[in-house]
């Protein structure tokens, strides 16, 4: 369709705005929540979109060849669901299931719809995410575009202003976001409300070429759209002036009104009845703007090559090891790609950079940024491992939690965890990381112990179909496992074990070094103690923990470079839960500090005679 309007086209347009804001407003009411006022002011901005600005097939919304559209402002689901009606996908009596546990019409976006990439509604994630599909499309050399619709309100998260420095320092030309911005937050008006220059000037500031329209203008969004859309090193944002609730009499831009269906009843009819009286009835006819056919996705087997370590050789911290295995896997699988928080050097994730500099995507220090990059990446066939310190990743753990909630296949490592790290302190040590991982249901979890491990980790990650995570250690370790072991998901190791034993004793990471000194020290005794490394914390080896728990007396030994809650102690604990078994957990509690990796192991209790001290009480 032409910029250049007939005035009958435009009061089809007109209409198709009017006939969102009644979808909205009627499924809202049936569901009796909801929230009719944002989607009123986006009806506009949605028109635009998807009858003139995007480029996709509306019979096919899940076509890897569609531009992508991004509902950041998640709680505006019902407007999303009206376009996919207006368009023809959706049947308009479908809408009136919203919020069922029966539909996929979900309160906010769910990723069991086609049309939707990855899961929204907790602010401030939908642009990073946008930036990494537009880095995928990039990556691929097709020429698609990224949308991104987010509210005024959400502009307050930091997350978006990581994202949008990145977009602009990496002359993302194919991103264009839009801001709704309609004056009115949750519980009060915006920071800025409609003061549209403070916007402009803070847009501009970030490097992003700005347009401010009226956002209920149809023909000035769609040429602000038309001229986003020729940009070519630089993204786009479109500001747009709206009111939240336009066109409800009874709510346009006033307060108290957010995330307020309209009630059943004589307000709700004549609310729908004011909405009816504004279609023209003007004739309407559209043909889709359709994507050029392309050949999709190339599924290539992610297998490297072996790893190149043996027992007795030089030891190898398990984090250059990851990015040694990050190597050699990008050279056998042209979707690996790099993510980077500006600590590439520590996490060796920049070895991808010797592949190809171009799939080492650099975040700088913005964590939430990086998870949601990865992300978004991950949502267009690509398989991206971002790590940085596991300490660091706390700052992204709600974007980790979208991705869990979207399934999406992204896969983190954290390097530099626990108090083995030594001398930085406390505010460097990751402790928690793992309690973060293993609270998300569909999270893999592994913590590999030496590099062969740590390799063989990085090469199961990009088999599996979901969110990974693998805890990586800063100390070299000696090289436990020659190259042609083999690692499952949900499999651990036994490396000492006798048909004498009388306590079993799990390590993981550092600590199952530890595990064998203390083991050493036990035998010298008369001791004998199964070890065991735990390899996947998340599945779990439940079967390997039963026996060992039947065939050592019940008692189980757990010891962890991390806090005592949600870790290796607590997975072995549910583990075995339904087992005659006693657990001792080692784990480090309070607060660390400064020290040698030695002393801090041996200060906060998860040392080798710190073991070997509580095995003896167990056995006592």
């Amino acid at each position: 369709m032409s910029i250049a309007l007939a005035a009958n086209a435009l009061d089809g347009l007109k209409d198709k705005a009017t006939r969102m804001r009644i979808h909205s407003v009627r499924s809202t009411t049936e569901a009796g929540s909801g929230h009719p006022t944002t989607c009123a002011s986006a009806a506009e901005i949605m028109t635009a979109l998807f009858f003139d600005a995007m480029r996709y097939d509306p019979r096919d919304p899940a076509s890897e060849q569609n531009d992508v559209f991004i509902l950041s402002k998640g709680h505006a689901a019902p407007v999303l669901y009206a376009a996919w009606s207006e368009v023809g996908y959706i049947a308009e009596d479908e809408l009136l299931n919203l919020r069922r546990i029966d539909s996929d019409l979900e309160g906010h976006p769910p990723t069991t719809l086609p049309f939707v990439d990855v899961a929204t509604g907790s602010l401030g994630q939908g642009l990073s995410v946008g930036v990494g599909m537009a880095h995928a499309c990039r990556l691929d050399g097709n020429d698609r575009r990224i949308w991104v619709l987010l509210g005024d309100g959400e502009v307050a998260e930091g997350s978006v202003w990581e994202a949008a420095s990145m977009a602009a320092n990496d002359g993302l030309g194919n991103l264009i976001a839009t801001v709704d911005v309609n004056r009115l937050g949750q519980s009060a008006p915006t920071m800025l409300q409609h003061d549209m220059d403070a916007y402009r000037t803070r847009w501009e500031a970030f490097g992003w070429e700005t347009l401010v329209v009226d956002g209920h203008d149809i023909r000035a969004l769609i040429e602000a759209y038309a001229k986003a859309r020729e940009s070519v090193g630089q993204p786009t944002v479109i500001l747009a002036k709206t009111y939240k609730g336009r066109g409800i009499p009874c709510a346009e831009d006033k307060d108290g009104w957010h995330g307020k269906p309209i009630p059943k009843g004589e307000l709700a009819d004549e609310t729908l009845e004011s909405l009816r009286a504004q279609l023209t009835g003007a004739s309407f006819e559209w043909t889709p703007n359709l994507p050029p056919p392309g050949n999709g996705r190339h599924a290539e087997p992610a297998q490297a090559e072996p790893p190149p370590y043996r027992p007795g050789g030089p030891v190898v911290a398990t984090r250059q090891a990851y990015g040694a295995a990050l190597e050699a896997l990008a050279r056998a699988d042209s979707r690996v790609v790099g993510v980077d928080g500006d600590v590439g050097n520590s996490t060796f994730t920049t070895d991808i950079g010797k592949v190809d500099p171009g799939r080492l995507l650099q975040c700088y220090i913005a964590e939430q940024n990086l998870v949601g990059v990865a992300m978004g990446l991950a949502c267009r066939g690509k398989i991206p491992y971002a790590s940085s310190f596991a300490c660091f990743l706390a700052r992204g753990y709600d974007f980790m939690r979208l991705a869990a909630i979207s399934s999406t296949n992204i896969k983190l490592v954290g390097t530099h965890a626990g108090v083995s790290i030594g001398e930085d302190g406390a505010s460097q040590m990751g402790l928690e990381d793992l309690a973060m991982a293993c609270a998300e249901p569909n999270y893999t979890v592994f913590y590999p112990s030496d590099a062969t491990s740590a390799w063989r980790a990085i090469e199961l990650a990009a088999g599996i179909d979901g969110p990974v995570y693998v805890r990586t250690s800063r100390p070299k370790t000696e090289i436990l496992y020659g190259p042609d072991e083999v690692f499952e998901v949900g499999g651990s190791k036994v490396l000492r074990s006798s048909a004498h034993d009388s306590v079993a004793i799990i390590g993981a990471g550092v600590t199952l070094y530890e595990a064998l000194k203390a083991a050493d020290e036990l035998a010298a005794e008369g001791i004998q103690a199964r070890v065991i490394d735990l390899f996947s914390v998340q599945p779990i080896d439940r079967e390997t923990l039963a026996q060992a728990a039947l065939e050592c007396g019940g008692k189980i030994i757990t010891v962890e470079d991390h806090y005592a809650h949600g870790g290796v102690g607590s997975a072995v604990l549910a583990a075995l839960a339904e087992q005659d078994a006693r657990v001792r957990q080692l784990a480090v509690r309070g607060i660390a500090r400064s020290g040698k990796p030695d002393e801090l192991l041996d200060r906060f209790g998860i040392s080798a005679r710190h073991i070997a001290a509580a095995a003896r009480d167990m056995l006592a």
